[in-house]
């Protein structure tokens, strides 16, 4: 069983930056791929980005030049650097630790609002 906690969200006024932050127990971190997703009211659960176990890292087009991934082995984390916040990246994001179909796990998700 995976135990993802994730940290760091908060109100921030457009252009201006959060970094979320995804602690991960109970399992051999390094092997599994970790993703942030997010979900906004009324929209479905969406890929933001994610960092596979051999480091290759993928975005979703709207968030690139914009968020950087981080993952650190050593401490088990996952971290979600958000430069450039808009409204439309108001959601609840949601870290994500999968190795197969069947050892597939979220976090609770924390919130992020983008307003003024």
């Amino acid at each position: 069983q995976v135990q993802l906690v994730e940290s760091g969200g908060g109100l921030v006024q457009p252009g201006g930056s959060l970094t979320l932050s995804c602690a991960a127990s109970g399992t051999i971190f390094n092997r599994y791929d970790m993703g942030w997703y997010r979900q906004a009211p009324g929209k479905q659960r969406e890929l933001v980005a994610t960092v596979t176990s051999r480091g290759s890292i993928n975005y979703v087009d709207s968030v690139k030049g914009r968020f950087t991934i981080f993952r650190d082995n050593a401490k088990n984390t996952v971290d979600l650097q958000m430069n450039s916040l808009q409204p439309e990246d108001t959601a609840v994001y949601y870290c994500n630790a999968k190795l197969t179909i069947f050892n597939n796990y979220w976090g609770q998700g924390t919130q992020v609002t983008v307003s003024s």
